[in-house]
């Protein structure tokens, strides 16, 4: 490739396409990422192992997918640092699909449902992600902060023999005595080898040093604690293309279109919050389309080719952001590590000791748990807290994706509630004889019951002005609720004049009949939608 060839792409491939500044390829920029890369690949192998357990496959249809994933978004993904693979909150889905009706109808869900993710990006559904409250988003953090630290006490448990198909299972004992004591020690090691490294040079990502230093500890000295290669034999070829053979009918769809959306939909929120999440330790934004679209092609191309699927990974984004990665170098370092663990080095990596894995996890669990949201407890209001308390317990009892929809539609309700107390009106009466009603506050479903309480149809004069300088009307109900109050003001033979509207108002209940004082101060606003046209509410015999 020409010089100029390869620094056009070198550019391109470090850049981001949502406004991220490009770093210019030097020898010191390239070491730190391919390092940061290799650091999440020894990362990925016990996680994509463990999930693939969880979710009833084979070991090696988690690290296909790992792989896959992980490069496919690392080169066209909305967001540089990012790192996609297996993850635990696809897995629980997945179990039952498999154990109902086998891995064959997983594939075929795994590329319906990276249908689905391009369709949203296509759509630009992801923008969605900025209704999540910051309440919402310190519960996520917090929660999965705690999976991340749940999920490691497995490896203190004392391996049992192989299944039948060769993987190393738990028995459900915890280690105790003297492998214990080894195993909190060398996880201490790595952890305080983390901490300490970076006090000392930079020139090697803290959590490879660690991964590395007690690596050679335990196998020079050979102290025997589990090691990667208890969990499964990770060895095995390229990943070869595969149609799923599940019968194309109209039974199969029924079958895998469920799970499909539900996957879809965890995938793209787990994504797209760590998308925010980097973005703010990253000074990036945007990408939320784009990211989409990425985590679709990759769910598809995996399906097709034996993986599990999967999304963005906060923990394995978290290692590689404070080892310096911050460009697309580091997730294709990582994706092509990981392949070359499986087809060449996996005696090798099958030694690393689970401990100092579990130490990098831990550290990864302390860096993402947002301290400071005991400060912010004290000074936000009850609300905020219940939040951010209540995403948290969801999110480690039940779903990542559960919890985040539980807290976005709470804060909703909350905020609906609020809102809808705000409604209020000032009356007065005109020496002509009409009585005025400013009404303030938005008028919108929720307020649209207490709008109609403020007004007197019976006791009030013949001529009544309302005048919405103040307020703003806000979806259907708001509009349904002026004309049911006019309807009422007409049976009892008084006139009614509306002051204030925005054009599209005056436009949609001008059909109504309604006399409507237009004026050079109008608001100039949209409500929801155009209702006359699409649901026909101001139609004849209104």
């Amino acid at each position: 490739m020409p010089l100029n060839s390869y620094s056009a792409f070198a550019k391109n491939l470090m850049s981001n396409a949502t406004g991220f500044k490009p770093q210019r390829l030097t020898p010191q920029v390239l070491k730190t990422e391919v390092l940061s890369g290799l650091t999440v690949a020894l990362a990925l192998v016990p996680e994509a192992v463990a999930f693939a357990f969880v979710a009833g496959v084979h070991p090696l249809v988690g690290l296909y997918a790992a792989f896959m994933v992980g490069l496919i978004t690392a080169l066209i993904g909305g967001r540089p640092g990012m790192i996609s693979g297996a993850t635990g909150a696809l897995a629980v889905v997945m179990v039952s699909l498999v154990a109902e009706h086998g891995v064959e109808y997983l594939f075929a869900t795994v590329v319906l449902m990276g249908i689905l993710q391009i369709l949203a990006g296509v759509f630009r559904l992801g923008k969605f992600i900025r209704l999540v409250p910051h309440a919402v988003m310190l519960g996520f953090v917090n929660g999965l902060a705690i999976v991340i630290f749940l999920a490691q006490l497995s490896q203190f448990q004392v391996p049992g023999s192989a299944d039948a198909a060769g993987h190393g299972m738990s028995n459900g004992q915890w280690l105790s005595g003297m492998p214990l004591v080894i195993m909190l020690g060398l996880v201490g090691l790595t952890m305080a080898i983390i901490w300490a490294l970076p006090k000392l040079t930079n020139a090697v990502p803290a959590p490879l040093a660690g991964i590395a230093i007690v690596a050679g500890i335990v196998i020079a000295f050979g102290i025997d604690v589990p090691r990667v290669g208890d969990m499964a034999a990770i060895k095995g070829g390229l990943p070869a293309f595969h149609i799923p053979m599940v019968p194309i009918n109209l039974e199969t769809l029924e079958i895998i279109v469920p799970y499909a959306l539900i996957l879809a939909a965890i995938g793209l929120i787990e994504s797209l919050l760590t998308l925010n999440l980097v973005g703010q330790m990253t000074d990036q934004r945007g990408g939320a389309s784009q990211e989409c679209i990425a985590q679709g092609i990759a769910n598809t191309v995996t399906g097709f080719f034996g993986g599990m699927g999967g999304c963005a990974m906060i923990g394995q984004s978290m290692i590689n952001v404070k080892s310096g990665g911050r460009t697309r170098l580091a997730g294709i370092a990582a994706a092509l590590f990981l392949l070359s663990f499986i087809l060449f080095a996996s005696p090798l990596i099958e030694q690393i000791p689970l401990a100092a894995l579990v130490g990098v996890m831990f550290m990864v669990v302390i860096g993402t748990f947002a301290w400071n949201t005991f400060r912010i407890m004290r000074v936000s209001t009850k609300f905020a807290t219940f939040v951010t308390i209540l995403v948290t317990v969801v999110t480690v009892l039940e779903d990542l994706a559960i919890a985040v929809v539980v807290g976005v539609i709470v804060s909703a309700l909350q905020y609906a509630w609020v809102n809808a107390t705000r409604i209020s009106a000032r009356a007065y009466t005109t020496p002509e004889g009409a009585k005025v009603y400013q009404v303030a506050g938005p008028l919108f479903f929720g307020s649209a019951a207490g709008f109609t309480e403020l007004f007197d149809p019976v006791k009030d004069p013949s001529l009544v002005i309302i005048d919405f300088a103040d307020s703003r009307v806000a979806d259907q109900s708001a509009l349904s609720a002026i004309e049911g109050l006019a309807t009422k003001y007409k049976e009892n033979g008084k006139e009614i004049q509306l002051r204030h509207l925005s054009h599209d108002c005056t436009k949609l209940l001008g059909q109504t009949g309604l006399i409507i004082v237009e004026s050079d101060d109008d608001p100039d606003y949209q409500i929801a939608a155009d209702y006359s046209v699409n649901t026909g509410l101001f139609g004849e015999g209104h």
